[in-house]
């Protein structure tokens, strides 16, 4: 038997199969603010996310859209989300699967075009079949065209060929856009700020990570292997009803001195840190937390004198994101206390000054090298552009971002780039939590998930 498609739905007699995440009205806000950035003769085209081949006819998961989830709520594959005003106000209408007899006994249920009507967020809904036809005539209307290309390769040609095709129809009345534009843009500013109820997704979300890190703090023991770790954290993702938000990194030992590390094949040696960055998503919303710990239980000396030093920069880092402060005072704040730690740990020999380099670039960055923050939302990398008019310093932090804080440092010994201290070689910390800004100061999101060592020694021995 061969493995089903991604993306089917569960019997359509379930009460809840048609519970949207957010209500019509959210949806109708975020269309409203949408389409009030465009100007007039403008068809909007959104394509579902086309699966992604693992192997042969195999697929990987199916993952939304963003840009869909965000303005209608759809999460299933063969979809499009058009919408337009070249006859007077705004109308929206979505492209699904029909009902297909055939189709639905070997993939799952279909939502169909009449439900998809009644139960979601739009004015019109249609078949996948007929889309091509339609968003041909409604392109012949239009003036404007703005579409997320790369995902569908029938509407990109049609696209094109509508721009550039040379018909007497074309000269005669004008007829056809002139124009091709990214709404991805606007979406994204739009992104960059929570409502109360995305507020709450990602709150869940924090907490389903917060417990499944907790889990594998609690339940890991000498002689496991970052496999076993990886499914501590993974299996309490999938009993709550959520999914992993990114590849789960599980990285022991000199493992945790690689930034994207994700083979999680290595086995734990009594003595080792255990660095795991994993998060989860409900409603395509995402968490994303890192922690450090000894899979023994106790820190040894270069390892505690490393991870107060990551602790205290990622504290700065939390303590900087306020209302009005620009996006890098996060990273700033970090920053100086990693480079003022390193010098007075003796790992560098030099001014305060000398170490963070004239665009915080200096010798601290060879055991610091990524940034300290980045948003958070329906993507882990969230959108939304940092400095939109090259503000130095990035733009200033406004009530209802989410960010993650992220400081961490590494002294891989196999580097041969740096001269690597023997007293911290092989050590590899990374702190991260998720921040929601608010005008009363930061809140940590995921503050529930044990980060001091006294907590995390005191949770490993009791197992």
């Amino acid at each position: 038997m061969n493995t089903p498609i991604n993306g089917s739905i569960p019997d359509m007699y379930v009460n809840d199969v048609f519970s949207l995440p957010f209500t019509m009205e959210e949806y109708f806000s975020r269309q409203k603010n949408f389409h009030s950035q465009l100007p007039e003769n403008s068809v909007v085209i959104i394509p579902s996310n086309p699966f992604a081949k693992r192997s042969n006819d195999t697929n990987f998961p199916y993952r939304a859209n963003s840009y869909m989830l965000y303005l209608c709520g759809w999460e299933y594959p063969e979809a499009i989300f058009v919408s337009n005003n070249c006859s007077g106000p705004w109308n929206t209408s979505i492209f699904v699967q029909p009902n297909d007899n055939l189709a639905e006994i070997w993939e799952g249920r279909r939502i169909g075009i009449d439900n998809a009507m009644k139960n979601w967020p739009v004015d019109d809904a249609h078949s996948m079949d007929k889309s091509i036809e339609i968003i041909k005539n409604l392109l012949d209307e239009s003036k404007n065209v703005f579409i997320i290309q790369g995902l569908n390769d029938k509407l990109d040609n049609l696209i094109n060929d509508s721009l550039t095709q040379k018909s007497r129809k074309r000269n005669v009345n004008g007829k056809g856009p002139v124009s091709i534009g990214d709404p991805s843009y606007i979406i994204n500013e739009m992104r960059l700020i929570k409502s109360q109820k995305e507020i709450e997704l990602m709150q869940k979300a924090s907490d389903i990570a917060s417990q499944a890190h907790i889990n594998a703090m609690s339940k890991s023991k000498l002689g496991d292997g970052e496999w076993n770790l990886q499914a501590l954290i993974e299996e309490y993702f999938i009993s709550n009803k959520s999914q992993c938000s990114y590849g789960s990194i599980v990285g022991s030992g000199p493992n945790a001195t690689i930034l994207h590390y994700n083979s999680n094949n290595s086995p734990i040696k009594d003595g080792d840190l255990v660095l795991i960055d994993a998060g989860c998503e409900i409603e395509g919303y995402a968490s994303d937390i890192t922690r450090t710990w000894p899979i023994n239980g106790n820190f040894s000396e270069p390892q505690r004198e490393i991870y107060e030093l990551v602790l205290e920069a990622e504290l700065a880092g939390i303590n900087a994101c306020k209302v009005g402060a620009p996006w890098k005072s996060s990273h700033y704040a970090a920053s100086e206390v990693l480079a003022k730690g390193l010098i007075e740990l003796g790992i560098l020999d030099c001014t305060l000054e000398d170490a963070l380099g004239d665009n915080y670039d200096g010798p601290f960055r060879n055991f610091f090298m990524h940034g300290t923050s980045h948003s958070l939302g329906l993507d882990v990398h969230d959108v939304g552009v940092i400095s939109p008019n090259s503000e130095e310093h990035g733009r200033k932090l406004e009530e209802g971002m989410i960010l993650t804080v992220e400081p961490g440092l590494y002294f891989a010994e196999w580097r041969t780039d740096i001269t690597v201290p023997p007293r911290y070689a092989g050590i590899g910390i990374r702190i991260e939590d998720d921040i929601l800004i608010t005008k009363d100061g930061p809140v940590v999101l995921t503050s529930g998930c044990p980060k001091t060592i006294d907590e995390i020694e005191s949770l490993i021995k009791e197992r």
